[in-house]
């Protein structure tokens, strides 16, 4: 790697790395303050709720935002707000303030996410972005597992309080190292940005409708992973009933099983990383796409511990390589000047599905029962994966994952 192209991004997914442990730390001392507070499962399960539905408040209005500002600088405050609030959360007696400080938290956090992908499109050059996001699906793949781990230390020196204040000097590092990062845009601060209304969101909406409609196949790719996440995110909320209900694994069990699905994740990204000469984003996305869907299949049908291994290790190494192929493909065909809209758009239409199809999963769990919602839901989900296939190798639509938009527009 030569240092001077890969000195910024590597900065940049330092900064990653270390808001997502602290994330990981943060969310779990949460949970225990909450638990020990209320000794209620249910107050604990609100915690969880308040993360869709704050991505789907947020994502009505962020992309207008988020296109008009400096994305690094918005990401300095969005980090230095969230220290600040997290910070404060040990000292809130009332259950309700702190759900509503939690809620501002997790607003805050859709907002970091989509301004930092764009962000990253701009700093990274097309060449390197298959690389990076293999590297950032790493890093936060290493969290998953690092960051329950951490938090499990930090107890035993300190309390929960202590985590989380931890996790806000995390965030305050964060900052400091997107400081010193380049300002790309130099141009317009949050003072000088045009005003939120009602009018200018259903514009953008408009804009983005239109180009939707212009760039159909785009759309078509990446509304496929929009539709896999909905999937992922149904069938994961029945995975702790299933391995502890249906396979009767114990706590400590399942806990390893999630131990390998982050052996997984990571393994693919260091492929991923490590092999981007070899690994076209056709082949990314359609491996993924259909390899995820088998994992959860063999996890559902299995009756064992290695067969369910083998289905979670398999469905989390695949999806490494979806995430890195889908994200890379959207950064290179998206113009980045609408990118926080485009991107706004779709997630209000994938939070919406994701509530619908978590709630009709569980339902449907309690009326048949777990093992035969998994399977069927699996099966949804292969056959999306076998429909993305000949979509994606489509010989015409090759320059879409080989060129950005930029230079498909020189060419055409």
């Amino acid at each position: 790697m030569d240092f001077k192209t890969w000195k910024h991004p590597a900065l940049l997914l330092t900064s990653v790395g270390i808001s997502n442990l602290g994330a990981w730390v943060y969310f779990i001392a949460l949970n225990l303050i909450v638990l020990d507070r209320t000794n209620s499962a249910f107050a604990v399960s609100v915690l969880y709720m308040l993360v869709p539905i704050a991505a789907l408040l947020t994502s009505f209005w962020s992309g207008s935002l988020i296109d008009r500002v400096d994305k690094r600088n918005m990401m300095v405050l969005l980090d230095v707000s969230r220290a600040v609030l997290i910070a404060i959360l040990p000292f809130i007696d009332s259950l309700f303030v702190l759900y509503a400080l939690v809620f501002l938290i997790n607003m805050g956090s859709s907002l970091f996410e989509s301004a930092s992908l764009i962000y990253m499109t701009k700093l990274v050059s097309n060449n390197n972005r298959q690389r990076f996001n293999a590297l950032k699906n790493f890093i936060q793949s290493c969290g998953f597992i690092l960051g329950p781990t951490i938090a499990g230390l930090l107890f035993l020196v300190g309390s929960p309080a202590f985590a989380i204040y931890m996790n806000a000097g995390a965030l305050a590092l964060s900052a400091l190292i997107l400081f010193s990062l380049p300002d790309l845009e130099k141009r317009t601060t949050f003072a000088e940005t045009e005003r939120l209304s009602l009018r200018m969101i259903a514009d953008d909406w408009k804009e983005t409708l239109r180009f939707t409609h212009k760039h159909r196949y785009i759309t078509l790719v990446y509304g496929l992973f929009c539709v896999m996440t909905i999937f992922m995110s149904g069938l994961d909320s029945l995975e702790a009933s299933f391995a502890t209900r249906v396979l009767a694994f114990s706590e400590s069990t399942y806990g390893f099983l999630v131990s390998i699905a982050g052996v997984g994740i990571i393994a693919g990204s260091i492929i991923n990383a490590t092999c981007t000469k070899w690994l076209s984003l056709r082949f990314l996305i359609g491996f993924g796409a259909v390899t995820t869907p088998v994992g959860y299949l063999l996890f559902a049908t299995s009756n064992s511990f290695f067969v369910a291994a083998v289905g979670f290790f398999l469905l989390t190494f695949a999806l490494s390589f979806a995430n890195t192929g889908f994200l890379s493909f959207y950064q290179n065909n998206v113009p980045v000047s609408i990118m926080g809209r485009f991107s706004g758009v779709l997630n209000v239409a994938e939070s919406v599905f994701v509530i619908g199809l978590t709630l009709s999963i569980g339902m449907l769990a309690e009326v048949f029962s777990i093992r035969s919602t998994y399977i069927v839901f699996s099966l949804g989900f292969l056959l999306i994966g076998l429909i993305t296939l000949p979509i994606v190798l489509k010989r015409t639509k090759r320059t879409l994952y080989t060129l950005t938009v930029e230079e498909e527009s020189k060419v055409s």
